[in-house]
């Protein structure tokens, strides 16, 4: 595993220097990503480890790193992971981050995390993402995105936008967005994204992804509450807009290709960047096979 350099990550802090937050990081097998987030997040007030039952020493880790281990027993439907930790825990501070396990802060994010949540005039930020993939930073082929990661705790919720999931779906929020009920900034430094995993837990998780969106484009049980699709929205609704028509169109999976690799110049990240346009594109060829599945089943 690739280990950070002590030096680059913020020193843990005690008394007044801690930063007043609480950090909730849901995971499932993730004993290979989750030491660097950990260790990156010496400087918050507290980390609360969200897993659903591990059986590779995740929980034990993150015990090793002064977490607060829960346990999350899905039993399909909502809420997921991630809100039912919102609704559940007995968070010590106003202001919540929301982090993957290959997600990491850098000293310069931390920094600036600290300075944005003492702002009154905001109530969430978003977060973008600095994406690494097979070892190797993508700056190319629209793989980078932001999220709305940070918020107050009393602010912020989970949209659903399917109400009727089940396990097979994954048991956390994957494409639902943070709602925020107030001003909305965004920061300067990105989260590191870089994952460890292989690429068998890489399709793994895609496939429970698909599972959740096919049934979500299908119409099955769409909430009024969740964030609308809009060309001149933020990047997500940007996105759900755009994913919502590209659908539609014959070799839609193709065309994601062609956008990713050649208009997005995802040629230009090499091996990672073929196989990460490639991937992306296969998962929107599964989900639609899926949406095609779930019509005839109707029939």
């Amino acid at each position: 595993m690739e280990k950070l350099q002590e030096s680059a990550l913020p020193a843990r802090l005690d008394g007044p220097g801690v930063i007043p937050i609480s950090v909730i990081v849901a995971v499932r097998n993730e004993a290979r990503n989750l030491p660097c987030c950990l260790a990156s997040l010496r400087a918050a007030g507290e980390v609360y480890v969200v897993d659903s039952q591990s059986t590779d020493g995740t929980a034990s880790i993150a015990e090793q790193y002064d977490a607060k281990v829960v346990q999350f027993h899905y039993q399909g439907g909502w809420p997921k992971k991630r809100q039912w930790a919102l609704d559940s825990l007995s968070l010590a501070y106003d202001w919540v981050l929301l982090l993957d396990a290959d997600e990491t802060l850098t000293p310069e994010l931390a920094h600036e995390i600290s300075d944005a949540i003492r702002n009154p005039e905001f109530d969430g930020y978003y977060l973008s993402l600095e994406m690494y993939f097979l070892g190797r930073r993508l700056r190319h082929g629209g793989a980078g995105f932001e999220k709305l990661s940070l918020f107050r705790h009393d602010k912020g919720r989970f949209e659903c936008r399917l109400r009727e999931q089940d396990r097979s779906m994954g048991d956390m929020e994957v494409h639902e967005h943070v709602i925020v009920n107030g001003a909305v900034g965004r920061l300067k430094n990105p989260l590191v994204h870089r994952n460890f995993e292989s690429i068998f837990r890489y399709i793994e998780k895609h496939n429970e992804y698909s599972n959740w969106e096919a049934s979500v484009l299908a119409g099955h049980g769409l909430r009024a509450d969740e964030l609308p699709a809009s060309l001149s929205g933020s990047q997500a609704q940007r996105r759900r807009w755009l994913k919502k028509n590209l659908f539609r169109l014959p070799g839609s999976p193709l065309l994601l290709f062609f956008y990713r690799y050649v208009l997005r110049f995802g040629f230009l990240d090499g091996v990672p960047g073929l196989i990460y346009s490639t991937f992306q594109a296969v998962q929107m060829f599964h989900t639609k096979a899926k949406i095609y599945e779930l019509h005839t089943r109707k029939v």
